[in-house]
């Protein structure tokens, strides 16, 4: 065989296989939408992972939870290297790394978010891309303050006017798999709190009476008469705010694992976060210029009160957290957005509530894969969720006679998407004795 027809079989061999390698690279580019489900514990989230590649060769990447209604949270950092993906979202302290498989059709990886969950995504088609708003619903925007509108969520149905009530952290969106299950009885809604989605994120008016106004405005702009709030974690102190100053407005509260001390204060074991916020309001008026000429009430309840309270706050803390159980290293909790922050600091008290409410709680809560390697931890931190979620429960059954408490054993936060068929089960016994 002389040179040149060896040159040229040795040139036929290496056109296929740059084939081969151009292609296999090409199924391994990460551009596009990824999608998968997160699951902690026994609440499921949907996420897709949308991820470009920039003019100069750089990434970036874009991340949406559908059932969050995420409006998508863009990536701080977005590495590729080979098949493997790293992503950072600074916004939530959330990252994840994936690996790309050799056909280019799926990534398995972890989520990690103060401790690690795995996290699979495949490759979206055209065929099996899921819609980031897949709900059927309208979408609204109520003015509630001047230059402050609302995102409103209206699903339709008929009958009993009830609107949804998100978590910290969550918008209407969360409610989209679970409000059509409840459009064939009631007409439901769902609102976007200020500071989230898209509603308006104004720098004042997070405190919980004025978060209550809001859904009051909510209420008179649809001409609701007598609607059901049905609230989620916090959204319990937009319930009591409502149900403690307008009881005329609601027919019903019911709250979804939202009973706690920032919808019902329990004078006889206090709240180191609510007591702490009350203490700080007092001892700011006495600072010359703050406070009434003569301060000696104050100083009154200070001393027979607020800081008796407080120190048994500080007694209580000091004794969880020696029974609490050791869990493993973690990064540190991720610091809250303002909008967070703005309601944490303007949570109030609430003791008397003259509507009939329905408040379920997870009583024990499904502690998901923390402890999972420690049995004694995970019993001892069962436990402690027992003593005090069961006394919140029973402080809320005996100081508002007009509630039924209903427990769900190992429940997740999110009762609502854990235990739909007893939520939704315990909520139309509720509203059907309502008059």
């Amino acid at each position: 065989m002389n040179t040149n027809r060896r040159i040229a079989i040795k040139r036929l061999w290496i056109i296929p296989l740059m084939m081969l390698f151009g292609a296999a690279a090409q199924a391994q580019e990460p551009v596009g939408d990824w999608q998968g489900t997160l699951k902690t514990g026994a609440a499921e989230l949907r996420v897709i992972v949308h991820i470009e590649k920039e003019n100069d060769g750089s990434w970036k990447a874009r991340l949406f939870s559908i059932d969050q209604g995420s409006d998508g949270i863009p990536a701080t950092s977005t590495t590729v290297k080979g098949s493997t993906v790293k992503l950072m979202f600074e916004a939530i302290h959330g990252t994840y790394e994936g690996k790309i498989s050799a056909d280019g059709s799926s990534m398995s990886g972890t989520w990690t978010q103060g401790q690690p969950f795995a996290l699979d995504l495949k490759r979206a088609t055209k065929e099996t891309a899921w819609q980031r708003d897949p709900a059927s619903h309208k979408v609204l925007l109520i003015a509630v303050e001047n230059e402050v509108k609302l995102e409103v969520l209206d699903w339709g149905g008929s009958g009993r006017p009830i609107i949804l009530l998100t978590g910290l952290g969550n918008n209407a969106h969360i409610f989209d798999k679970f409000a059509p299950k409840l459009t064939s009885t009631y007409r439901v809604y769902g609102i976007t709190r200020r500071g989230y989605g898209a509603s308006s994120a104004p720098a004042s008016g997070y405190s919980a009476d004025r978060l209550g106004d809001d859904v009051l405005a909510v209420i008179d702009s649809l001409q609701l008469r007598r609607p059901v709030l049905v609230g989620h974690s916090i959204a319990g102190e937009e319930l009591s705010s409502v149900g403690s100053r307008h009881p005329e407005k609601v027919a019903g509260l019911i709250y979804l694992d939202a009973g706690y001390s920032y919808a019902y204060y329990d004078r006889s074991r206090g709240d180191l976060n609510i007591d702490l916020l009350d203490l700080q309001k007092k001892l700011d008026q006495l600072q010359p210029g703050k406070g009434s000429q003569d301060p000696r009430q104050l100083i009154a309840e200070l001393l027979e009160t607020s800081l008796p309270g407080f120190e048994r706050d500080l007694r209580a803390m000091r004794k969880d957290l020696e029974s609490a159980p050791r869990a493993s290293p973690a990064q540190p909790p991720p610091a809250m957005p303002a909008a967070a922050q703005a309601i944490m600091a303007g949570q109030q008290k609430y003791t008397d509530i003259r509507v009939p409410i329905l408040a379920i709680y997870a009583l024990p809560h499904d502690l998901g894969p923390q402890f999972k390697e420690d049995a004694a931890a995970r019993a001892a931190a069962e436990a402690l969720d027992i003593a005090k979620t069961g006394a919140q429960a029973k402080a809320f059954e005996t100081g508002l006679p007009s509630a039924r408490v209903v427990r769900l054993p190992r429940a997740n936060h999110y009762v609502f998407l854990s235990n739909e068929a007893d939520v939704l089960r315990e909520m139309n016994a509720f509203i059907g004795s309502l008059p």
